[in-house]
């Protein structure tokens, strides 16, 4: 076991919620250390929409994934914040009244007064459909997140999904792609029904297509993913085409 780095506070998860509790710590005088498995600050607003714009942060009325991050590491600089990437937290142990001795999946050991667990979603992984072979298309056909919108102007796009993801970016991507294509497993959505009626607005004008099913194989004569083919209980779609798709 390597030595213990000792501080006020350890921070598990370094999002939005996390490096604010950096500075309302700071503002007591109390030292933290965050861990966070991604590579890079900003939890899922970095990591899955840097580009997405956000409209519900108290105070702001429009800012990105990446601009909130960066807000709020400039907002935190003062406290001088220590960051443990690419690590996971293990094992929680409790030591004292209060204390507690936390080892990362790098062997690193913290010894903490306190324990801020700001973990959101958790480590992100993706949530692969259940289609064979779709590894292969990955990263040059098939996405679970959207880094840079710029990547897809000009592209046929096919969002899979009904929640407020697959809306939010089938609202910001159908003005710079050629075309969108939303497909769900039922026309029922999760999503802020605001964006369900933007959606439904743009379909009705004729401006993008919803369909209604669920993706069964990408195109096997295509190096990259070249259609889609959809089933629901009750018909089957033929191949939807499209050059590149987020999920």
């Amino acid at each position: 076991m390597s030595e213990a780095i000792k501080t006020d506070v350890l921070i598990v998860g370094a999002g939005p919620c996390g490096l604010f509790a950096v500075f309302e710590l700071g503002l007591l005088d109390m030292k933290a250390h965050l861990v966070d498995i991604l590579d890079k600050v900003g939890g899922q607003c970095a990591e899955l929409y840097p580009e997405k714009p956000i409209y519900d942060i108290p105070g702001i009325p429009f800012v990105t994934g990446q601009g909130l991050t960066d807000a709020l590491m400039e907002q935190i600089k003062p406290f001088h914040p220590t960051f443990h990437l690419g690590e996971m937290v293990e094992k929680v142990e409790k030591i004292g009244d209060p204390a507690f001795r936390v080892t990362t999946d790098m062997d690193n050991v913290f010894e903490c007064k306190v324990l801020v667990i700001s973990a959101g979603g958790g480590s992100f992984q993706p949530k692969r459909p259940p289609v064979p072979g779709i590894e292969a298309y990955e990263g040059t056909s098939v996405f679970y997140s959207v880094r840079k919108m710029e990547q897809f102007r000009d592209k046929e796009l096919l969002i899979v999904g009904g929640g407020d993801s697959a809306l939010d970016w089938t609202l910001n991507l159908h003005p710079i792609a050629k075309r969108v294509t939303l497909l769900h497993r039922r026309d029922d959505f999760r999503a802020a029904p605001h964006s369900v009626e933007q959606m439904r607005a743009l379909v009705s004008g004729g401006k993008m297509d919803l369909k209604i099913g669920q993706v069964t194989a990408p195109a096997a004569h295509c190096p990259v993913l070249s259609s889609r083919a959809t089933t629901t209980r009750y018909r089957r779609f033929p191949a939807i085409p499209c050059c590149r798709s987020s999920g």
